[in-house]
């Protein structure tokens, strides 16, 4: 698959939850904020140099970089990627995660790499939609963007007053590994277009694909029995 053009190429091939060159003395210096206007990844103390540029907060779920669907739909049409529900807000992973096997049964997978989804969705990222998207459509993705960069400052995007630079436990640039990870199924995908006219649905061969509900962390033993007395 070719380059991914503009930011959104930027936003899914950088490096981000790296140590910031620049302020590599500071604390909280890993770079969690696309900054879409250099189409580059900063950390929270070179956002003021930013504060004129549109900026989108990337988040951090088990070594995977997720951003909040309702900052990234404002850009990009996000339908059919799968959403999942972290710390109540809906989340889409950035890019491919690893799998240990490829899936053999039935269902619904992936367009892209295979990835078990639930229905109606095609993508297990955004990653996947974006190679999709320009392998049907000759590397042209204008018609899934909504707004160019440079016109991001006027439509009430989010800046740089809204990134935190401390954080504490309740820190939204860090998801805990103890929180609760689940498919977000909805009645239909997020918007009802796909980008670029219909999406072909993928499946396996047959048609039953139970149910996935993913809970990590936060799970409770029950309460040890202990035998009668003799």
């Amino acid at each position: 698959m070719g380059m991914r053009p503009g930011w959104v190429g930027g936003l899914v091939e950088e490096s981000f939850f790296v140590g910031c060159a620049a302020h590599e003395n500071r604390k909280k210096n890993e770079k969690n904020i696309f900054c879409l206007g250099c189409c580059a990844s900063i950390c929270p103390h070179c956002a003021p140099a930013h504060r004129h540029h549109p900026l989108i907060q990337v988040r951090r779920y088990v070594y995977n970089d997720v951003v909040r669907l309702d900052d990234l739909e404002r850009l990009i049409d996000c339908s059919f990627v799968q959403p999942y529900t972290i710390n109540s807000a809906k989340v889409i992973f950035l890019k491919q995660r690893p799998q240990s096997r490829p899936f053999k049964g039935s269902g619904n997978v992936c367009l892209t790499c295979d990835r078990i989804l639930q229905e109606p969705f095609h993508f297990c990222c955004l990653s996947c939609k974006l190679d999709h998207v320009m392998t049907q459509g000759g590397g042209d993705l204008s018609n899934i963007l909504y707004v160019p960069p440079p016109d991001l400052g006027s439509g009430g995007f989010p800046r740089f007053e809204n990134l935190r630079v401390d954080g504490g436990d309740d820190d939204p640039g860090q998801v805990t590994p103890n929180s609760i990870l689940e498919d977000y199924t909805a009645g239909s995908a997020s918007g009802g277009s796909s980008g670029g006219g219909g999406v072909p649905r993928k499946k396996k061969s047959g048609g039953f694909f139970p149910q996935i509900v993913l809970s990590l962390g936060n799970r409770r033993k029950g309460a040890p029995h202990r035998a009668p007395l003799a």
